[in-house]
C-alpha cells in the first residue's frame, strides 16, 4: 500500500487494526500521521518507544479499555527494537519471526476493537546492507497485513511534489530555482517541505529565483556546488574558479563538487555517443533507460554535450580520476587539486 492509498482510506473512515510504517522518508510519515491524528478524537492517541517498553506492554495496553475514549490511536516508534537480539538476529535464516513476536500475532487473532496500531519502522533503508535488516523487520511484523513502504523519493518524483507543495503553498517557482531547491537538497522532500513553506512566508505570491533559493535554503554551499557544476559544463573557466572559491572559503567537501562533476560528463559522454540533438532528445534517452531526468537537467546535460567534443569529454572522465585520486592523497590540497582539474578542462 502507498502513502496516498492509506491516506485516502484514512479519509474514508477505514483505518487499519494496524499499520506497519516501513522506510525512512520522513514527509510521508508525516502525512500519514497527521491524517491518522486528525481521524481520531483530541487526546485520544498514545505514543510508546520500544527502546524504552516491551512488545508485551504496548500490547497489554491496546488491550486495555480507556475511561475517556472508545476509539485510540497507538503510535509505537522504533519498532525494530523488538526483534530478538543475539545470534538469531545476525542470522539470515534464523526464525525471527518466533519468540519476541508471539505476542502480536495473537493480538492480530482478535484485536482490540476500536484501537488502531501503527508501528514505525524508520532505522533502515529497502537498499544495500539495510534491506537485509528492513525484511527481518518485515518478517518479524507479519502478522500485521497493512504494510505502507515509506521509500525516498527519486529526483523526478521530488520535483513533482515539490511544484506541487509550492502551487499549494501559493507561489510559482521559477525552473532553475525548482531544479536547485531539488538538488540542493538532495531530493529529501522532508526539508524541502519546510523551506517551501519558509519561501511562501519570503515571498508571498511572487515567483520564487534562483537567488532566493541561495539566500534560504540551509545548506547554500550545496547551491554553489550545482552552479560550479553549470559553469563547469558551459566552459565558465572565470565562473567556476569564483564558484570554487566560494566552496573553499565556505569549508564545503570538495569531492562532493568532483562527484557531481563526474555524473554531468559521464551523462554528456553518453548523450553524444548517441548522437542527440536536443536536450529534449536527451531527456527523451535517458528517461527510456530508466535515469530520472526533467527538461532543464536534460537542457544542462546538452549544452555540456554541445561544448565538449566526443575526444574532450572522454579526457575530462581521465582528468576527473587522476583529481579523485589527488583528493585521496595523503595530505592533498584540495583546492590546488580542483583548481588544477578545472584550468586543464576549460583552460
Amino acid at each position: 500500500m502507498t502513502p496516498t492509498q492509506l491516506i485516502a482510506r484514512i479519509k474514508k473512515g477505514d483505518a487499519p487494526t494496524a499499520l506497519l510504517l516501513l522506510g525512512p522518508e520522513a514527509y510521508d510519515r508525516r502525512r500519514i500521521k497527521e491524517a491518522m491524528t486528525a481521524a481520531f478524537p483530541e487526546g485520544s492517541m498514545m505514543q510508546h518507544d520500544l527502546s524504552e517498553l516491551t512488545l508485551a506492554e504496548v500490547l497489554d495496553d491496546a488491550r486495555s479499555l480507556s475511561l475517556f475514549a472508545a476509539d485510540r490511536l497507538i503510535w509505537v516508534v522504533n519498532a525494530e527494537s523488538a526483534l530478538p537480539r543475539g545470534r538469531a538476529s545476525s542470522d539470515d535464516d534464523g526464525d525471527v519471526a518466533a519468540g519476541d513476536s508471539t505476542p502480536l500475532a495473537a493480538y492480530m487473532k482478535d484485536p482490540t476493537p476500536g484501537v488502531t496500531l501503527v508501528f514505525e519502522a524508520s532505522r533502515f533503508d529497502f537498499e544495500g546492507d539495510d534491506k537485509r535488516r528492513q525484511d527481518r523487520v518485515r518478517k518479524f511484523y507479519s502478522a500485521i497485513h497493512d504494510v505502507v513502504e515509506l521509500r525516498r523519493y527519486a529526483s523526478h518524483e521530488a520535483r513533482k511534489e515539490t511544484e506541487a507543495l509550492a502551487n499549494r503553498a501559493g507561489f510559482r517557482l521559477h525552473e532553475d530555482a525548482l531544479d536547485l531547491l531539488v538538488e540542493a537538497l538532495g531530493a529529501d522532500i522532508a526539508r524541502i517541505a519546510v523551506e517551501i513553506e519558509k519561501l511562501s512566508l519570503f515571498k508571498g505570491n511572487a515567483v520564487v529565483t534562483m537567488e532566493d533559493i541561495t539566500a534560504l535554503a540551509p545548506d547554500a554551499r550545496a547551491t554553489t556546488i550545482f552552479a560550479l557544476v553549470n559553469a563547469v559544463g558551459r566552459r565558465d573557466r572565470v565562473s567556476a574558479l569564483e564558484f570554487l572559491d566560494t566552496l573553499t572559503r565556505d569549508g564545503e567537501y570538495l569531492p562532493l563538487a568532483l562527484a557531481f562533476l563526474s555524473t554531468q560528463f559521464r551523462l554528456a559522454l553518453s548523450a553524444r555517443e548517441a548522437g542527440l540533438k536536443s536536450g529534449g532528445q536527451v531527456q527523451s534517452h535517458f528517461t527510456k533507460l530508466g535515469i530520472p531526468m526533467w527538461g532543464s537537467r536534460a537542457d544542462q546535460v546538452y549544452q555540456t554535450a554541445a561544448k565538449f567534443s566526443k575526444v574532450q569529454l572522454e579526457r575530462a572522465m581521465g582528468l576527473i580520476f587522476e583529481a579523485d585520486r589527488g583528493l585521496r592523497d595523503a595530505r592533498p590540497d584540495d583546492r590546488i587539486v580542483m583548481e588544477q582539474f578545472i584550468l586543464k578542462l576549460v583552460g
